[in-house]
């Protein structure tokens, strides 16, 4: 019966009737649409029977593949997408089964008209919404052929372009069906996204292939640009990965710029993570940020153009998150920025000392050092174009950090190592790219005591490009309301009016706050302008930070300080204690004048300008030297004292000061710079060495002379300096030796010698206490007998009456 069945049409089953009859006797004819409606209603009608329609039309697909009767392969498939479009039951899925597996015989074919047409079926079944997710529907094959397909290398550049076209279609289709579907969450692990991933980025990195274009006989003739594709396949995956997904999606990047060595040049490395944070989530930046961060780690013993590409795609990328939420990352960006930047000095300088240590420089070494030039230029770009996008309360953050970072030692700059010095440049350049455009509403919460003390400390060192940069930051922090380009270039200026500079009331805070460390801000103005290697620029930048200050900072007090100040650095070039160099002399001179000039116009007071105006005046006519047009352009002869019209003159200054508000009596009081700490670090003269001790005792309150003699021995070999000039060598050695040996000694060595000195130190003040504490004999002379004895009482020190000449 069964024979009879096979070979009798009416005796075979309905399904099997309806779907023989849309197959035309020739292909050619195409799908016969009243027999495919015929079908599909009574696939609607009994959608029990889908099973059994999608496993015979299978069966037929699979043998006219196999006998190459591709003409009824492609009406097959028309009419398995048919019966997908109009069925929506729950009957379906079986049905889809059958699809899946045709469509996969399609793609395993080698030849790329069906790859083709299976891929275009794929995608109208990933473009149907189920109304039920599938429980055990895996897309593993899919993804793999896809992905295969996209990296297509047939020799026909138009058959390759279609092929890759309908792999990244495909590739789209999965990433359609799945990443909506919770059950197929499996998408996303690295196995499936190590495919996904590089294929997209592969066809995206090829430009030149994209642009073949292929009229497709399967394909309607529709032509498509592989690499547009891509990226838009790209987009698409990256806008729907969640917070959970971001790294197995970033990951696969990064390997694939590695793989292919696209870090250098990095213009496609740049564009594809343009293309990642414009097209996730903005709170999901920092993972992106996470991910550049740590390959920069990973790789931080490769070659310095591929460190360089990474940190400037890192700066693409903070660019961007800068804008919107970067989270926790902020300070961990720096931190990593910060060590990259310590390490590509290192590496520089121990390639310098080893080419230093051979006879012959090579050309690879130079050209290594350039290199790592670039990576430390890559990341100070970074590191300020980040903090400079960050809100102000960050960027205070990000300030106390960088300078944390930043070497300061107790000691002159020439005895640092070079490695040292490079960081501070680096370091304080990076600050100068923060601070700009910083506006903080007081200055004690732009400049605290922890960022503005070593601020300090570095602006006292011998190097001239480290003072010049610690007066940039000062400047874009104190300059509030940008007024330093109308100031640019030190200069006597006719009409300080016609600059418009804006200003506004000094407030409480800022009051206060220089009261608190004005004195600090003048004392660094008044060493710096002596350093015997400033330059023009240094000059320059001086003459701002005392105009900035004077329009920021400056109320009454502040501006008699100021006058001060300046009259204190006109008497210094004058005197010169320091044997200065005539040049450092007359530019200070020249800086008092432009300065004085500017402050006498600024407060409005006429008989101050007059005064300033003649000694200008005077200037022009007889000494063009003292003035800053002048300064480095003209030989500078020697300063007079005795022609005092040159001078601006403390008297004449506080006549004209007398009135409502200024304090014209103080400046009858020499300034003189504050004694710190820092001044017996550095190189510079302490004041300590200018101070003679006296004591003077009465005869009749003289202690014992054994006390006398010990306390005598020890003040001078605390207090004692030498003052000739070959001794000052010997000590400036002495104190070169004693800074190698804290750096290069061993720890055991370093505390041994500081607990020998500190052991010296409790002798002698044991020796000083010992005298101090015997009990003195009783002011009212009483004694008391005991055992034979003459004992005097003992009466407390705070008891004792002493002589008036013996209390300080």
């Amino acid at each position: 019966m069964s024979c009879v069945c096979g070979c009798c049409g009416p005796l075979r089953p309905r399904y099997k009737r309806l779907v023989d009859n849309i197959f035309p006797e020739d292909p050619k004819d195409g799908l016969s649409k009243s027999d495919m409606e015929k079908l599909t209603f009574y696939a609607v009608s009994a959608p029990e029977k889908l099973d059994r329609i999608g496993a015979y039309l299978a069966e037929r697909l699979s043998r006219d593949v196999v006998r190459h009767r591709y003409g009824y392969v492609v009406i097959a498939m028309e009419a398995l997408d048919q019966l997908l479009m109009a069925c929506h039951s729950q009957s379906i899925k079986p049905f889809v089964e059958s699809f899946l597996q045709m469509v996969a015989k399609l793609l395993e074919s080698q030849e790329p008209d069906l790859q083709v047409l299976g891929t275009n079926s794929f995608v109208k079944f990933a473009n149907i919404e189920e109304d039920t997710p599938s429980y055990h529907r895996r897309y593993d094959f899919f993804v793999s052929q896809f992905s295969a397909m996209c990296h297509s290398t047939h020799e026909n550049p138009e058959t390759r372009t279609r092929i890759r076209v309908a792999g990244i279609k495909g590739l789209q289709g999965v990433v359609r069906k799945t990443v909506n579907d919770e059950l197929q969450a499996i998408i996303w692990e690295p196995q499936h996204m190590d495919k996904l991933i590089p294929s997209m980025l592969f066809n995206m990195q090829d430009p030149e292939e994209a642009e073949c274009r292929s009229p497709g006989t399967l394909s309607r003739g529709i032509t498509e640009n592989p690499a547009a594709l891509a990226e838009s396949c790209f987009r698409e995956l990256l806008g729907r990965a969640a917070y959970g997904n971001m790294n197995n999606a970033v990951r696969p990047v990064l390997v694939h710029l590695d793989n292919h060595r696209l870090w250098d040049p990095n213009e496609f490395a740049v564009s594809c993570f343009r293309i990642i944070m414009y097209s996730i989530q903005a709170q999901h930046s920092h993972h992106v940020i996470q991910q550049v961060l740590g390959h920069l780690d990973s790789h931080n013993k490769n070659t310095p153009r591929m460190r360089a590409g990474i940190v400037q795609v890192l700066l693409e990328t903070v660019a961007i998150a800068a804008k919107g939420s970067v989270g926790p990352t902020v300070l961990e960006v720096f931190n990593t920025l910060l060590k990259h930047l310590r390490m590509s000095v290192d590496f520089e300088l121990g390639d310098s000392s080893r080419r230093n240590s051979s006879t012959s420089l090579s050309s690879s070494g130079r050209v290594k050092e350039s290199e790592e030039r670039i990576v430390q230029n890559a990341i100070i770009q970074t590191i300020g174009f980040f903090g400079g996008n960050l809100p102000d309360y960050q960027r205070a953050e990000v300030m106390m950090f960088i300078m944390g970072k930043v070497p300061v030692y107790g000691a002159p700059c020439h005895t640092l190592d070079t490695g040292t010095k490079r960081i501070q440049t680096m370091l304080l350049s990076s600050l100068i790219m923060v601070t700009s455009g910083f506006k903080s509403k007081t200055m004690a919460a732009a400049l605290p005591a922890p960022f503005l003390d070593p601020l300090f400390s570095i602006s006292l060192m011998e190097d001239s490009e480290l003072r010049q940069l610690v007066l940039e930051i000062l400047h874009n922090i104190i300059d509030r309301h940008d007024n330093r380009a109308k100031l640019r270039g030190i200069r006597i200026i006719p009409n300080v009016a016609a600059l418009k500079i804006k200003r506004e009331k000094i407030s409480k805070q800022d009051v206060g706050f220089m009261k608190k460390h004005g004195q600090q801000l003048y004392r660094h103005i008044y060493l710096g302008c002596k350093e015997e290697d400033n330059g023009h620029k240094n000059f320059e930048l001086l003459f701002t930070t005392l105009a900035v200050l004077t329009i920021e900072l400056a109320n009454e007090e502040v501006v008699v300080d100021l006058i001060r100040l300046a009259l204190a650095l006109q008497d210094m070039a004058l005197v010169n204690e320091e044997n200065m160099p005539m040049v450092i002399r007359c530019s200070i001179m020249a800086l008092v004048a432009a300065y004085l000039n500017f402050l006498s116009q600024m407060i409005a007071n006429p008989p101050f300008c007059q005064h300033v105006s003649k000694v200008i005046e005077m200037r022009n006519l007889e000494a063009p030297h003292l003035l800053p047009e002048h300064i480095f352009r003209e030989k500078c002869p020697s300063l007079e004292k005795e022609d005092s019209s040159l001078y601006f003159q403390t008297v004449d200054l506080a006549e004209c000061l007398v009135g409502p508000g200024y304090n014209a009596e103080r400046l009858s009081t020499p300034y003189v710079p504050q004694v710190t700490d820092e001044d017996r670090l550095t190189r510079r003269k302490s004041f300590v060495d200018t101070i003679s001790l006296q004591v003077d005792f009465t005869p009749n309150s003289l202690p014992d002379k054994v006390f006398i003699e010990t306390l005598t021995r020890i003040l001078l070999n605390v207090f004692s300096r030498p003052d000739t000039t070959g001794l000052e060598e010997q000590e400036k050695e002495k104190r070169r030796q004693v800074m190698e040996k804290f750096q290069k000694a061993p720890f055991e060595e370093i505390a041994a010698h500081c607990e020998s000195k500190a052991n010296l130190l409790h002798d002698r003040l044991t020796q000083i206490f010992e005298l101090t504490i015997r009990p003195p004999p009783s002011p009212s002379g009483v004694v008391s007998i005991s055992a034979g004895h003459a004992q005097h009482q003992s009466i407390p020190v705070y008891e004792m009456k002493f002589p008036d000449l013996c209390v300080y």
